[in-house]
């Protein structure tokens, strides 16, 4: 598998950094795992997105989701419209986007075909299997775990923080992009359903992830100082998800 980052800002984009949002690809299977705002414009200069066989939206919050609505209006009106696309998404998600286009009957679902996954759900994507686990966060959102053909395995923890059981999806993954919203202590920070840097690192290390690549950092932040904490906890070197980048999983 190889995982392209389009966006790994935590919360909102800023110049060059879009917010969270990924390229997976194996084989001839690509799949857009999250569509936060700016990532679209970014995979537009990867790929033909018309050709995409999947998506995936962890859950609805903007800086997650919302590239989608550019998505789908690029597909129904640019000439090549498409339709029945899979679009994985935890409970909810469809309503709210309907419901951001002004219409619960809104077509949306016509274009996209949403698929609607739960804690312990399953998913078959061309040579890639994929499966769901309900995270710790105040909306229903999915961690994903990513398993080639091959063996190869992609775990993304999505938005969470450390409680539930949700962190089984990284056990022993060749890749886990983990999300580091914050640094310093965990009992200091804000919000208790975000990470730390030394939490990724802990939670990485229990479940015995070969790699950790750290996202979704608050981009008041320095990601170096992130990188240090996760590998301080990790015991030994974390990468970190920059835009751009291109990582063989």
């Amino acid at each position: 598998m190889r995982l392209t980052v389009l966006g790994s800002n935590g919360t909102y984009p800023t110049p060059g950094h879009p917010t969270s949002g990924y390229l997976l690809q194996h084989e001839e299977t690509s799949i857009w795992l999250d569509t936060g705002s700016g990532t679209f414009a970014a995979l537009q200069s990867l790929i033909d997105f018309i050709d995409l066989d999947a998506l995936i939206i962890s859950h609805v919050h903007a800086d997650h989701c919302i590239d989608l609505l550019g998505f789908y209006h690029a597909v129904k009106y640019g000439g090549r419209p498409r339709s029945g696309i899979p679009t994985y998404v935890p409970p909810g998600l469809a309503e709210r986007l309907k419901g951001f286009l002004g219409d619960p009957h809104h077509p949306l679902g016509e274009t996209l075909d949403f698929r609607v996954k739960a804690d312990g759900g399953r998913a078959s994507i061309g040579g890639v299997e994929v499966g769901f686990a309900l995270t710790d966060h105040p909306v229903p959102t999915l961690a994903v775990r990513a398993r080639a053909d091959n063996g190869r395995v992609l775990a993304y923890s999505a938005d969470t923080g450390p409680q539930g059981e949700w962190s089984r999806i990284a056990a022993e993954a060749d890749l886990f992009l983990c999300e580091a919203t914050y640094q310093g202590r965990a009992d200091d920070k804000p919000w208790s359903h975000h990470l730390t840097a030394g939490e990724a690192g802990q939670i990485a290390r229990a479940v015995g992830s070969r790699t950790l690549m750290l996202t979704h950092i608050w981009p008041v932040l320095d990601p170096d100082l992130s990188v240090q904490e996760a590998e301080h906890t990790f015991g030994r070197p974390v990468e970190l998800a920059v835009p751009g980048m291109v990582v063989k999983v």
